[in-house]
C-alpha cells in the first residue's frame, strides 16, 4: 500500500515505514502529525485518486527531527565588469517517518 502526499508545494510517494525529508514544518520533535493532502491512495489493484484530494485520506507521521540541507553555493559573476558576487543557502527540513495510511 502506498499514497501520493502533497505538503510544502511538493508531492511525495509514500509508503509505510519509510523516512523522508519535506520542508520544514512548525511541528516539536517526536511528536505524532496526520498530512491530510492525500492526492491517491493505492492498494494492490485497487487505486483511489481525489479530486484534488481524497476526503478521506490520511496518512499519519511521526516527526523525527529537524535539520538543515549542504551548503548551495551561488555565483553571479559578469566578465569584464570587475563584478562578483558570493552567496551560499542551507534549505531547513523537517525529517518524518510515515506510520500509517488510511484511505477511509
Amino acid at each position: 500500500m502506498y499514497a501520493v502526499i502533497q505538503t510544502g508545494g511538493k508531492q511525495y510517494r509514500v509508503a509505510e515505514g519509510d523516512t523522508l525529508r519535506v520542508e520544514l514544518l512548525s511541528v516539536e520533535a517526536g511528536a505524532d502529525i496526520e498530512l491530510d493532502k492525500v492526492l491517491m491512495v493505492a492498494d494492490g489493484d485497487q487505486v483511489k485518486v481525489g479530486t484534488p484530494y481524497l476526503a478521506d485520506g490520511k496518512v499519519a507521521a511521526k516527526v523525527i527531527a529537524h535539520g538543515r540541507g549542504e551548503k548551495v553555493r551561488i555565483v553571479k559573476f559578469r566578465r569584464r565588469k570587475h563584478h562578483l558576487k558570493r552567496a551560499g543557502h542551507r534549505q531547513s527540513y523537517t525529517e518524518l517517518t510515515v506510520t500509517g495510511i488510511s484511505a477511509g
